[in-house]
């Protein structure tokens, strides 16, 4: 059966935004060499998917997670990473952050029930 969920970003600068996830978010990686030398494959933290209606066809987002988004918005700042200002979203409270090609991700504390706080089986 399934066993995992691999994401694709398509980016303008995968160089740079694969040197941000290694480096500033410290994901871990391999390389996976037999594509091309530096394409880095990385672990992401636990996941959790939402099906959410749209009116538009074939669509989706990323949105990273965190446990306090005022002390991962200092860390990134500290780490020179641009974000938007922090917004309560009802879901949760949340801002946008920049990768260095330009991409924005959305990053935000979850107030919502989440699948990763429970343990399989109970």
């Amino acid at each position: 059966m399934i066993q995992g969920l691999h994401v694709l970003l398509f980016s303008q600068d995968a160089e740079a935004d694969r040197a941000f996830l290694r480096d500033v978010l410290d994901w871990p990686f391999v390389e996976d060499s037999a594509s091309e030398p530096g394409w880095l494959i990385f672990r992401a933290p636990p996941t959790e998917v939402g099906v959410h209606p749209a009116d538009t066809a074939h669509s989706a987002a990323v949105h990273l997670m965190c446990d306090d988004i005022e002390a991962t918005v200092r860390d990134l700042a500290a780490r020179s990473v641009p974000t938007t200002p922090i917004v309560d979203e009802g879901y949760g409270l949340a801002v946008q952050l920049t990768l260095p090609s330009g991409m924005s991700i959305g990053l935000y504390e979850p107030r919502h029930a989440s699948p990763l706080n429970f343990v399989s089986g109970t």
